[in-house]
């Protein structure tokens, strides 16, 4: 079982989510929380795998939430729902350590494969935010200065494969796996693996 923590100041919007995600045979909904403050207490006290993170609540917002949960080391998987449009507050709350953002307009079902994807250790991004995180003039000319390993390696990531994971796959050490990483944040100027695997999904190298 997933089990989930719905943070939302609306009560209908979490009821929406309660009722919905309660009838998938492998969601659980064990917690909900009405501002930032009440996400991170109970986000601590439950420890659930997935968080359902609204931006705009009351005193504390869904970024200083996510911010203070990280502080605190709980380690569980943040998916930003929200209906806040702001391109910029994409990449901060990325930075804070959010798997996935996604807008309230988004389709039920699409919504649960994205629960499921993020709790499986994948990232997951709107497309709308997803442009948001990457400038439109970085791509195609310096995914061609990857090598075909950099590119196998990219790949693994976008997967949300571990180092060690990866150098499993492609029967090479880990450090030689650290180092293509490296390489390839460099050459595509990102900042990180999280940036790494938005702009594999954008360019369809996640699917390779």
């Amino acid at each position: 079982m997933i089990r989930v923590l719905i943070a939302d100041d609306h009560p209908v919007v979490r009821q929406g989510l309660r009722t919905f995600l309660g009838v998938q045979e492998d969601i659980e909904v064990v917690g909900e929380a009405a501002d930032g403050t009440e996400a991170v207490a109970r986000a601590e006290a439950l420890a659930p795998d997935v968080i359902l993170l609204d931006l705009k609540m009351p005193g504390v917002d869904g970024q200083a939430a996510l911010e203070e949960m990280r502080a605190r080391g709980i380690s569980s998987r943040v998916l930003v729902l929200t209906s806040v449009g702001e391109r910029a507050r994409v990449l901060p709350v990325v930075r804070a350590g959010a798997s996935g953002y996604l807008y309230k307009d988004v389709d039920p079902q699409a919504l649960v494969q994205a629960i499921r994807a993020v709790h499986d250790g994948h990232v997951l991004f709107a497309p709308e935010a997803a442009d948001a995180m990457l400038a439109p003039d970085q791509g195609d000319k310096a995914a061609v200065a990857l090598t075909e390993r950099e590119r196998e390696v990219l790949t693994q990531i976008a997967r949300g494969r571990s180092n060690r994971e990866i150098a499993r796959a492609l029967v090479v050490s880990e450090k030689t796996v650290k180092t293509h990483v490296s390489n390839i944040l460099m050459k595509l100027g990102l900042q990180d693996r999280t940036q790494a695997a938005l702009y594999a999904v954008r360019h369809g190298l996640a699917e390779r």
